[in-house]
């Protein structure tokens, strides 16, 4: 930098090196003397720089610097820079907005004067954030019971900076604070086994404090010795079909509104039984045979073709639920509804038309109705027209499949169809006649399902209603061994599978130990005696415990526990391997006791364990409210939509007449384990369900007797909540209840 100085012209004057020499004798001046002017200089730099952060603005200020005309303010997002100049203001100060909130920024000032700039000021920095709100009150929390102690978690609530956990012994308080955490999780210990505690949470930061959550409550337990070992084995699994949660005919039997309305979540609907025997798809006529009166009728609404079982496949497509519909194997159908006719062997054909199995020329949706025959490939033909597109008879339908029955119960025709003449084909002739049918239908749809030949009971599976000579109690001569042999063959010779699945259905032959000529499908009272109750919730372990003997007449041929399902599929994968089983007509009884529930729970637990292909509950009773909320154990437990899972796991009871448990995966949620544990005693069953590795918490839903009495639907009710870990869980199991324990 160079000094500015006054120009001086004097005639004696003399420069020499850049400095002004005035010589004696001049002007009169001093000569001994010259002024003394100090040099220009840049300013220090700014001190004291601070940064105050606001709704996206940051205001800077600082100490001024002798001299200084303006300054330079330098902004950076890292820290040390560099920094890019944003102002040049000629005060100590300066607010810099449009910023970002939540980002720091890295500030530094420098001074200038007429001689220039001066270093960097030390550097600042400050975080624009937005005003702050009270947060929102927390989120799910939930309280897991211990021994003597509650672990709290909640969700987080966006601002809070910490939260207020409240405690009371009254539900919905008042409540006293008991600890403030910065995380989202408590645990309160030290308190009383068998005293429930009710808990709020709310959420703090600078500008209060938020309302306080919704309230859960748990009750801590002392830990006990378990008096029942499930043991459950983790690599021995199976997917779950998704055809076992099924009913007969949804669309009318569980009225809307009703204590027995149809539960959610159903995944099977069957069109079937007596009346559908003799019915003309053409015209919807029918005849229910014993049922009512051997009358023909038009109970079956609609003129459309076929309408009688595609108004049902349409509801049921409406439900996200599968159907099977039934196709005519007897040989006769209605020809009118023109009410009651004779019962004389041979029938009135008149009143009825014969049924063909494959029509032999073009199919048309709307049949000529004054022919003598009907055309089973072409009532197949229609119902998938009237569903075009869907591929519903196909393995990949685009909605939800329509799976094909070969008629129903042929081996009570010779009681319940007198009017068709009332005799059952032999053993050879219906399978003649399965083979036929099947063949016919699987020519138009190659990949149908079929069932048959849907046997109406034991009696049937082993001989054909008495139709089959030579049955050994243990021997592979039973009706379901020729009847599988004989399917193989023709099977064998069509180039693929004719019947896919074997029917049969399944009420129990156990009496009420009171009347022993009443079964016990017939008891739903409200009111039973324990030894009903007994009969009724062990009745489902012939289906499933190989060291079960029940109590009835089928005891008398010797064969000793029955352990019916594990029996039929050994015998249908010796004699028509791939084969699968169904049950598409039960009922467990108890449809107005609690009793009902647990029967009903345990068989659907077991149809999954067990393999079953397909099952439907039939209602034998107007009102059966215990036994619909037996599904709802697996189906919609927690009412918002949860199931048990897709896949079973080995699990076996130590002490099965007193309680048996059923364990699930869910491939769709890994590490999600669903269990329905299942005590059918009279007493507390404390149960140690060990094997299975557990992670995070185990939600509870109970249903007994207790919780059902003030229900106007029984269905589970959320009871408790405990922390799960490693591979094993106790639980208090109440006498005569149904657990679904969901943990996640």
């Amino acid at each position: 930098m160079f000094e500015h100085r006054p120009k001086l012209i004097a005639p004696c004057g003399l420069m020499l090196a850049g400095c002004l020499v005035l010589l004696a004798g001049c002007g009169g001046a001093d000569s001994t003397s010259a002024p003394n002017i100090s040099p220009a200089s840049v300013p220090a730099p700014p001190s004291n720089l601070a940064a105050a952060a606001g709704n996206a603005v940051v205001a800077l200020t600082w100490t001024a610097s002798s001299g200084a005309a303006s300054y330079n303010v330098k902004r950076s997002t890292t820290s040390g820079g560099p920094y890019t100049q944003i102002a040049a203001p000629t005060s100590t100060g300066y607010t810099d907005s449009s910023l970002t909130n939540g980002t720091a920024y890295y500030y530094v000032v420098s001074a200038l004067d007429t001689a220039g700039e001066s270093a960097n000021s030390a550097q600042a920095s400050a975080t624009p954030e937005a005003p702050s709100v009270l947060p929102a009150a927390p989120t799910n929390l939930t309280a897991t019971a211990g021994d003597a102690q509650v672990s709290l978690t909640w969700s987080a609530s966006g601002g809070a900076t910490s939260y207020n956990v409240k405690r009371s012994t009254t539900s919905g308080g008042p409540y006293t604070q008991i600890a403030a955490p910065t995380s989202t999780s408590y645990t309160d210990t030290s308190l009383t086994n068998g005293t429930t505690y009710y808990y709020v949470v709310s959420a703090v930061n600078s500008a209060g404090e938020s309302a306080n959550s919704a309230q859960a409550a748990a009750n801590p337990m002392a830990l006990v010795s378990a008096n029942v070992t499930v043991t459950v084995t983790p690599s021995s699994t199976h997917l779950i079909s998704p055809y076992i949660y099924g009913v007969n005919n949804a669309s009318n039997s569980f009225p809307v509104g009703t204590a027995s309305a149809l539960p959610s979540n159903l995944t099977f609907d069957r069109i079937g039984g007596n009346r559908l025997t003799a019915y003309n798809w053409e015209t919807n006529a029918s005849n229910a045979g014993a049922d009512y009166m051997y009358e023909n009728d038009g109970l079956f609404p609609g003129s459309v073709p076929a309408s009688g079982e595609t108004n049902v496949i349409t509801f049921d497509q409406s439900q996200s639920m599968a159907t099977v519909m039934t196709f005519q194997l007897e040989g006769l159908v209605a020809g009118d509804e023109a009410g009651p006719v004779s019962t004389a062997n041979p029938p009135d054909l008149t009143r009825f038309k014969t049924v063909v199995d494959a029509k032999g020329s073009a199919f048309t949706t709307s049949p000529v109705t004054t022919d003598a025959n009907v055309y089973m490939d072409e009532f197949a033909y229609t119902v998938d027209q009237r569903f075009a597109g869907e591929g519903i008879f196909s393995s990949s339908p685009t909605t939800h499949p329509v799976f094909a029955s070969l008629d129903n119960e042929p081996d009570l025709w010779s009681s319940t169809h007198l009017e068709l003449g009332g005799t059952e084909p032999t053993p050879s002739a219906l399978i003649t006649k399965t083979i036929a049918l099947a063949t016919a239908l699987k020519n138009e749809f190659p990949n149908i399902k079929i069932f048959g030949p849907v046997n109406w009971g034991f009696l049937g599976v082993y001989s054909f209603q008495n139709g089959l000579a030579g049955v050994t109690n243990t021997g592979n001569n039973w009706f379901v061994d020729i009847y599988a042999q004989g399917i193989a063959a023709a099977s064998a010779n069509y180039g693929k599978p004719l019947v896919d699945v074997y029917d049969f259905h399944w009420y129990s032959q156990i009496a009420d130990p009171s009347n022993s000529n009443a079964q016990i499908t017939s008891l739903n009272g409200a009111t039973l005696t324990d030894a009903e109750v007994q009969a009724i919730v062990q009745a489902p372990r012939s289906l499933y415990d190989p060291t079960f003997v029940e109590n009835s007449w089928i005891e008398d041929i010797g064969i000793g526990a029955l352990d019916m399902i594990p029996r039929l599929q050994a015998k249908l994968a010796t004699e028509n391997p791939g084969m699968q089983l169904a049950i598409t007509e039960y009922y467990p009884g108890g449809g107005g006791h609690i009793a009902g529930t647990i029967a009903e729970a345990d068989l659907l637990g077991a149809f999954g364990s067990t393999g079953l292909f397909a099952s439907n509950m039939w209602p034998l009773t107007t009102t059966e409210p215990y036994v619909t909320a037996g599904f709802r154990a697996f189906r919609d437990f927690d009412g918002a939509g949860s199931n048990f899972g897709d896949t079973s796991v080995a699990a076996d009871s130590s002490a099965i007449a007193n309680v048996s448990a059923y364990v699930s995966t869910d491939s769709t949620r890994p590490g999600r384990v669903v269990m329905v544990a299942i005590n059918r005693s009279n007493t507390t069953q404390t149960t140690a369900i060990s094997g299975q590795p557990l992670s995070g918490t185990a939600h509870l839903f109970q249903m007994t007797a207790a919780t059902a009495s003030t229900q106007s639907t029984v269905q589970p009710v959320a009871s408790s909540t405990q922390a799960v870990s490693g591979s094993s869980l106790t639980l208090t199991l109440p006498s005569l209840s149904v657990t679904t324990i969901d943990i996640y």
